[in-house]
């Protein structure tokens, strides 16, 4: 088994529009974990490219609040007390506040935020909408699905480039 093959399943080639939007979403996480593996905490926290405050460890942290912004506030009408590296005094905490003793915790929080986000999300149709708070834009869980998808896609072109810079990682 490769490194990536602990992380992540090649998600199929057909199958249902939910089972396949899962099935990337699933990958994308699991090649951010992929992407983070087998680093100490200074190295996951290291700002490596400059002048982004950006890290691998504020990448995660960053994959973590997204999703429990728009699955648990937005989708399921649960309170921005949720967020827990946003607030008004610190809107890049994602990416500013990391510490490396503290990174086992940041990836445990990864892990239950996204196993309590598919639990959430299997409980609502594709169609279903919803209307994002103090925005008031409407989405649909099926738009959802693809913004996340997106997203972890987008960062983890940003964890390559880390992943490289640090030890020369390279991958897909």
């Amino acid at each position: 088994m490769t490194a990536a093959e602990e992380y992540r399943v090649d998600p199929p080639t057909a199958g249902t529009e939910r089972e396949l939007l899962q099935a990337y979403l699933d990958f994308h996480r699991g090649t951010l974990l992929w992407k983070t593996s087998g680093l100490t905490g200074k190295q996951l926290t290291e700002k490596a490219i400059e002048p982004s405050t950006m890290s691998l460890i504020g990448l995660v942290r960053h994959a973590t609040e997204v999703e429990r912004y728009w699955i648990q506030i937005c989708l399921d009408g649960r309170s921005f007390d949720l967020l827990k590296t946003w607030s008004q005094e610190f809107p890049d905490g994602d990416f500013d506040l990391v510490d490396p003793a503290r990174v086992e915790d940041d990836f445990a929080d990864f892990r239950e935020t996204t196993k309590l986000n598919d639990e959430i999300l299997a409980g609502y149709d594709l169609d279903h909408t919803f209307v994002r708070p103090r925005v008031g834009t409407e989405h649909t869980v099926r738009s959802l699905y693809l913004h996340l998808i997106e997203e972890a896609a987008r960062h983890n072109g940003h964890a390559d480039l880390f992943r490289q810079r640090l030890d020369g990682l390279t991958g897909e």
